[in-house]
């Protein structure tokens, strides 16, 4: 089965949890820019109520073509308890059928997001494989 890790990291620490998995699992990685980097008070102002809404915002084109892919993990940081908004604009761009796992990386380790995050997957004929909270 063919991996692809497709990742958002705003700080760094999601980026070096997936080039860890990335390894362990013989996957390639793909990682999500926002199409213009919010500075910090954008990100934690803006950032966290689009978060909390789960609205998406622009990101570059993935340079992966993800449809070749069998299985996808897509791992995000956690902000105000749900996915940040690049990472929501990856919901939308995911091809139908593919087997879909998610690591949300936090400091704490819980997000509350596992429920809206099995809906978009499915919603967008995915195979929900398995969701984990990540202490980092």
């Amino acid at each position: 089965m063919k991996t692809l890790i497709i990742f958002y990291s705003y700080s760094g620490k999601t980026k070096a949890i997936a080039q860890e998995l990335a390894i362990k699992e013989s996957a390639e990685l793909e990682e999500v820019k926002d199409r213009k980097c919010p500075h910090k008070l954008k990100a934690y102002t803006s950032g966290l109520l689009a978060a909390i809404r789960g609205r998406s915002w622009p990101i570059q084109p993935l340079s992966a073509e993800v449809a070749k892919y069998d299985r996808l993990v897509l791992l995000s940081p956690v902000w105000a308890d749900n996915p940040p908004p690049a990472f929501n604009s990856v919901l939308g761009l995911l091809p139908e059928g593919k087997t879909v796992a998610v690591k949300m990386i936090s400091a704490s380790g819980k997000s509350n997001c596992k429920e809206r995050l099995e809906a978009a997957i499915r919603a967008k004929g995915g195979i929900w494989e398995s969701f984990e909270d990540v202490k980092a």
